[in-house]
């Protein structure tokens, strides 16, 4: 009998509690202790929380220590095509045999308890960590903060929140206030915080708390600023003016989250510390797909006539439509094209809005094999009280297909987002 693979453990691990989430860290704690406490032996850890940024920042971080020597490792979540995505060892996806081995590992020693998907899985990611060889992690939350996961690690080097915006509210509560109370749960006593440009709201939730725990923050616009330039960022921190390449990332919003990166790694310890020449590679190498992200080759960008281009980015969310709206807005006039999927637990109104007054055509599709896809008719409906007319397809090939038909041969340029689940089926199609 052949061995099962990890796709085929996975879905076993998602039928162990009857909650896709169910915010708590006793079932964490339990695992951990049965598995000999892995999260106490990982490399130093970067942790970070956020609505927005947190895989930008992410990655500028793992840049510039990988740039100066060092072997970092990654927790990302959600994957965008295959789960190995989630577990970076030294900047590399875990390769199938390690994984499968670590999954049967934990499922073996949860024993059929009820434990969630992302629990178990944050589980054996910590086993990982602690045994393959590193001198940094990398720690994304996966949502909110103070019951995530990932929120077991008692003294990371140091924390990071990037900005909050409202998303999540059913779990996270419906105000930014409450959201960043969560998101401030990361925070440690005497670990520094290196807090992103935050809504004042936002910000005085995350004082209060590190108020509470003698947590040194490190604020934006308080005690560090950057200034964004065409060809260069600009980064005061400690009396100290960093200057520094453009963000390799595109946008102007990936400006603070290269910024926020570079304060963070100031405060490393000496001996993870980058110099200048690391971080200015972190800043100018970092990569992240699905944000933002050029499509070259596949069945979409088969069909562009010379000089049209193709994007993808995940970004689902209120803000992440603005960050959008804003890059738009840097580039030369040309026709925009929208083709929009969206899960039904987000805002599609909120999402549309600054979008479509930027598009000349939008198109709504459905997200292949996602129980959870808004359905293309609804979309259109909200885009219709927003005063846009929008068309519909069976499928964003398909909808490419008749946006070049019912075009002119003018050069333009087709936007594909609304979803990260959507911009993982995308990437999967185009390689």
């Amino acid at each position: 009998m052949s061995s099962p693979s990890s796709d085929e453990i996975l879905a076993r691990l998602i039928d162990l509690h009857p909650k896709k989430i169910d915010l708590s860290l006793a079932r964490m704690e339990q695992i951990l202790a049965e598995l000999g406490h892995p999260e106490r032996k990982v490399p130093p850890v970067i942790h970070l929380a956020g609505t927005n940024g947190k895989g930008s920042t992410g990655a500028c971080i793992a840049a510039a220590l990988a740039a100066q020597g060092q072997r970092v490792h990654r927790y990302i979540s959600p994957h965008l095509v295959r789960f190995n995505e989630r577990i970076m060892l030294d900047n590399r996806p875990i390769d199938e045999a390690r994984l499968t081995e670590l999954l049967e590992e934990v499922e073996r020693i949860n024993a059929g308890r009820p434990i969630t998907f992302f629990e178990i899985t944050t589980a054996m990611a910590f086993l990982a960590f602690a045994r393959f060889p590193g001198d940094a992690l990398v720690l994304e939350v996966g949502m909110g903060g103070r019951l995530d996961a990932t929120n077991v690690v008692d003294r990371p080097a140091v924390s990071i929140i990037t900005p909050v915006f409202l998303d999540h509210e059913t779990y996270l509560g419906g105000t930014i206030d409450l959201i960043a109370t969560e998101k401030a749960g990361i925070l440690k006593p005497g670990v520094p915080c290196v807090v992103a440009p935050q809504d004042p709201e936002g910000l005085r939730a995350i004082e209060r708390r590190a108020a509470m725990l003698d947590t040194p923050l490190l604020v934006h616009g308080r005690d560090w600023w950057f200034e964004q330039h065409p060809e260069a960022l600009i980064v005061e921190d400690n009396g100290e003016r960093l200057e520094l390449p453009r963000p390799a990332l595109d946008g102007p919003h990936q400006y603070a989250n290269a910024a926020t990166a570079v304060v963070a790694l100031r405060r490393l310890p000496p001996k993870l510390c980058p110099g200048p020449a690391a971080l200015a590679a972190g800043v100018s190498r970092a990569s992240w797909p699905g944000r933002w992200q050029r499509l070259w080759s596949g069945p979409m960008t088969d069909l562009l006539p010379p000089g049209w281009e193709l994007r993808l980015d995940g970004g689902h969310n209120p803000a992440a439509a603005l960050a959008l709206a804003a890059t738009l807005d840097m580039l030369p006039p040309r026709p925009l094209h929208l083709v929009v999927g969206m899960l039904n637990t987000k805002d599609a109104s909120a999402f549309l809005a600054p979008l479509l007054a930027r598009a000349s055509t939008c198109t709504m599709v459905p997200i292949p094999d996602e129980p959870l896809s808004r359905p293309p008719e609804e979309l259109a409906a909200a885009a219709a009280e927003l005063g846009h007319p929008a068309r519909q397809a069976a499928h964003h090939v398909d909808a490419v297909r008749a946006i070049v038909a019912l075009s002119s041969d003018e050069p333009s340029l087709i936007l594909v987002c609304g979803s990260l689940h959507f911009a993982g089926v995308v990437l999967a199609d185009h390689g």
